[in-house]
């Protein structure tokens, strides 16, 4: 059954109160922590009913990398909204997961133990890495051995992010915790892999790739970065019956490998050439001269040369026009060693074999001054380029087998239903929804899901061999569903004996693992049970919040939907919350290349995770926000603003077993502020339910400081019996219960504290009492007196400020002009204006004007203000 809030301990059951002699933020994270840990106080607890739960598609951060504030500005986002659903009384569905597998996670244990995996290499079960790790000179080591450390390494880091997490705070089920590369995780992936397989969505296919020579893997289109790089432009001559024919290439070593010279068909400059051959230079090949629309006419010399590969153009034309394949760039970033067959002229080939591309680049340009084809001296130049967003170094293409996904990148009718997803999708802020829009439409390709890496989730695939040893990919062998999950490295396929590895009529496993954001856009089947638990799986498909920053909305949140409408023809959540990117007070993007990332525990040491919120809480969905640490003290004064207040009013009430009762409020300013809290809830309620938590916390504090300087100053007097019992009584219990609805109102902002005042006088946690509504506070008050009273405070204080006096100095009189209605209101209110402002006489009450003075006499120096 759905709990509702506190149903083991109600919001209005109150406990023997203790508060404190000297409240402080200090401890309290850690000692409130450990509560809810032991607790259990954000377990999930399946209720009957999917309308009864509200569950959160988590994102699981990378562990081996480092976080920055900006991981924790996003993550408090989150966590706000499953606070407030919780106290909504929603059962929260809020797991965490690790994203524990890929290249960072390879790339850090390479560093961190000195060892680079060699598949070639066997295990070694008593393998102990160097005692002095050298990154440069780095142990091989068997791809088990490898894996085992990966998994030793990654076990140490996410509990460092966990006690991270625990101390900011985040309300989330740690029952539910899962990786990315755990046994069921490894399960859900290979059987998602499958089933699409099965139904033709999942195929392999020899095609150029996008292949970093560095990490030596294939990379997505999703994965790509554009940057400018450094380069020359090289003016070459292509030779013709009518003479030279100039191109301007960036990449001259690549003049083996091409096919064809490509202009614009309505390039007159050209026209004669199309349909005829030219030779070119240094190796004599005969070459066609075509037209494509995708020439440019005003770049370089107009006239391009076509190889295979240099970069995504030559794709399109080598695709389109139907060229032939002429690579001569191999996986290593090296040209092949042997000359190509195609050659006319193979001699000057042995120049550039086996050189990277910038060796072979020099090596062609001097090949090419040596025959006359170079015209004048190179043309420096930045291109862009494209990179893998992890590397340092320009994409080849190459051509390689890999596994390939629909994702409407070929399929006009996927893409069609993708779109419409898009725009079924609510979006925080809504104009979020464009950047999936236009990814989805920029797609000219479908998803490359294959890696050439160790530390990741297998393919559930093995290959029979031919006769002569050779894989058959037409015919692959695939795994049951039912012995998932499998490792095809170390375990036979189906039907065949170990000792039938890698040998004629035998079989070979398939090498190469899921791209990481294959196994993480499965975070909603993973965390909720697909295929394994159909009770969660009904309570909590498809989710209703996806959190996560704009970066990754064409990598995670798109891959998300493409797996959940192949596999389940719907969305996977019915919400996506957008962060912005947290940047330097510049406005630049925090990296650690540029030396301006704020680490988390440093702000937390020095402000405290309250104070750290309230900063992250003041960054609105979806827009960047500079960091200045000076504004975690404004939070921290906060924090401390809420135990010291909270005091003052427990001080004042009297202790009670009941809650405050309602019917003892009969003052016209207890009623008024009350009515004004009433807005408050009202304010903060609906920004909430637009996942707009920003304006719900600017609503409440504003509110809080107006209670507390105006307000509690106000009623202090009274509060202690200066006007009668019974005006004191109507003091103490608006007292109270403006501070119970406060507190509740600032608890998924600042859970410690909020929790710590809660614990001195009721009975529970405050993260499951009921999220406060305007109809527990009484009616028949006019918000504005509380302002109208403000306002003369305001006058009094300034008084007293210009003559240079206390506070507590005496007023010989005072009078208050102003419009008859907020004379009136204010009228209603003298004594506790007279206390509060120790003013000697009635003031002198005047209607009129069209605005709020106060003038005031003060008794000390006669001064007028």
């Amino acid at each position: 059954m759905c709990s509702t809030p506190s149903a083991d301990l109600p919001a209005t059951t109150t406990t023997a109160w203790s508060v404190p002699e000297r409240p402080a933020l200090e401890g309290l994270e850690g000692r409130w922590a450990g509560t809810w840990r032991d607790a259990g106080t954000y377990t999930f607890r399946r209720p009957e009913r999917r309308d009864q739960v509200f569950s959160i598609d988590t994102p699981p951060p990378t562990v081996s990398g480092s976080l920055h504030v900006g991981h924790v500005f996003s993550y408090t986002h989150t966590d706000l909204i499953a606070r407030y659903q919780r106290m909504q009384g929603k059962q929260v569905f809020y797991p965490m997961g690790w994203d524990d597998n890929g290249l960072p996670t390879e790339r850090r244990v390479q560093n961190y133990y000195g060892v680079r995996c060699d598949p070639a290499m066997p295990y070694d079960p008593d393998f102990t890495p160097p005692a002095k790790p050298d990154p440069k000179r780095q142990v091989a080591i068997s791809r088990r051995n490898f894996i085992e450390l990966c998994q030793e390494l990654t076990q140490v880091d996410e509990q460092v992010f966990e006690d991270l997490w625990r101390r900011l705070g985040l309300s989330v089920d740690w029952s539910a915790l899962y990786t990315t590369i755990s046994d069921e995780a490894q399960r859900v992936a290979q059987l998602a892999f499958l089933r699409n397989l099965e139904r033709g969505e999942a195929y392999m296919s020899e095609a150029p790739t996008m292949w970093d020579v560095t990490f030596q893997t294939a990379v997505a289109q999703a994965e790509l970065e554009a940057r400018e790089y450094p380069g020359n432009y090289y003016r070459v001559a292509f030779h013709s019956t009518d003479g030279p024919v100039f191109i301007e290439t960036t990449r001259p070593e690549l003049l083996p490998s091409v096919c064809a010279l490509i202009a614009h068909p309505d390039d007159e400059r050209y026209a004669h050439l199309f349909g005829t051959t030219v030779t070119s230079p240094v190796f004599g090949v005969e070459i066609p001269v075509l037209a494509h629309p995708a020439a440019e006419k005003d770049k370089g010399a107009g006239i391009a040369m076509c190889c295979t590969f240099g970069d995504l153009t030559d794709v399109v034309w080598w695709r389109e026009l139907r060229l032939p394949t002429r690579v001569v760039l191999q996986r290593n970033g090296r040209l092949q060693a042997d000359a190509p067959a195609w050659l006319v002229n193979p001699e000057p080939y042995a120049q550039l074999a086996n050189k990277t591309t910038f060796s072979a680049r020099e090596a062609m340009v001097g090949l090419l001054r040596a025959s006359g084809d170079l015209d004048g001296d190179p043309r420096p130049t930045q291109r862009m380029a494209n990179f893998y967003e992890k590397g340092d170094k320009p994409l080849e293409i190459v051509s390689t087998r890999q596994w390939y996904l629909s994702n409407g990148g070929r399929d006009a009718g996927l893409r069609t239903t993708l779109l419409a997803r898009g725009e079924e999708l609510e979006w925080v802020p809504d104009y979020m929804r464009h950047r999936y829009t236009n990814w989805v439409d920029g797609l000219n390709g479908d998803w490359l899901i294959s890696r050439q890496r160790f530390f990741g989730v297998p393919f559930p695939v093995w290959y029979p061999l031919d006769a002569e040893g050779q894989p058959d990919h037409a015919h692959p062998i695939v795994a049951d569903a039912s012995a998932l999950p499998v490792d095809p490295a170390s375990q036979a396929a189906p039907g065949f004996e170990e000792s039938q590895r890698g040998v004629p009529g035998g079989f070979v496993g398939d090498p190469d693992v899921m791209d990481t954001w294959a196994t993480s856009s499965l975070t909603p089947q993973l965390a909720c049970g697909w295929e394994r638990d159909a009770a969660l799986w009904n309570l909590t498909f498809p989710m209703d919040l996806a959190p996560q920053a704009h970066d990754i909305i064409r990598t995670w949140l798109f891959s998300r939907v493409v797996r959940a409408q192949l596999e389940n023809h719907s969305l996977p959540w019915r919400r996506a919350a957008i962060s912005g990117f947290v940047v330097d007070p510049d406005r630049k993007k925090m990296s650690k290349s540029k030396g301006n990332v704020v680490v988390p525990t440093e702000i937390l040491d020095k402000f405290g995770a309250d104070a750290v919120r309230w900063r992250a809480a003041m960054a609105r969905p979806g827009l960047d926000s500079p960091f200045d640490e000076t504004q975690m003290k404004v939070g921290r004064r906060l924090a401390m603003k809420i135990l010291n207040a909270s005091k003052f009013v427990l001080s004042i009430a009297a202790e009670s077993s009941e809650a405050p009762q309602t019917t003892q409020i009969d003052q016209p300013v207890d009623l008024a502020m009350l009515a004004g809290l009433a807005q408050v809830v009202d304010r903060a309620t609906a920004a909430f339910e637009s996942f707009d938590y920003t304006s719900a916390l600017e609503a409440a504090e504003k509110f809080f400081w107006t209670f507390c300087d105006d307000y509690l100053e106000l009623v202090k007097e009274r509060a202690y019996g200066a006007q009668g019992e019974a005006a004191a009584a109507s003091a103490r219990a608006a007292l109270a219960l403006a501070l119970d609805v406060q507190l509740r109102l600032f608890a998924p902002f600042m859970p410690f504290v909020t929790e710590e005042v809660w614990s001195w006088w009721r009975a529970g946690s405050v993260h499951h009492a009921a999220w406060p509504l305007p109809s527990e506070l009484p009616v028949g008050g006019d918000p504005a007196l509380l302002e109208d009273v403000s306002a003369v405070l305001i006058g009094l204080r300034g008084a007293k400020s210009a003559a240079k006096v206390s506070m507590k100095t005496p007023l010989a009189s005072v009078a208050v002009e102003g419009p008859a209605d907020q004379i009136d209101r204010l009228r209603a209110v003298e004594d506790d204006l007279r206390a509060v402002g120790r003013i000697a006489s009635a003031p002198d009450w005047v209607p009129g004007g069209v605005q709020l003075t106060v003038q005031a006499v003060v008794t000390s120096s006669q001064e007028n203000a």
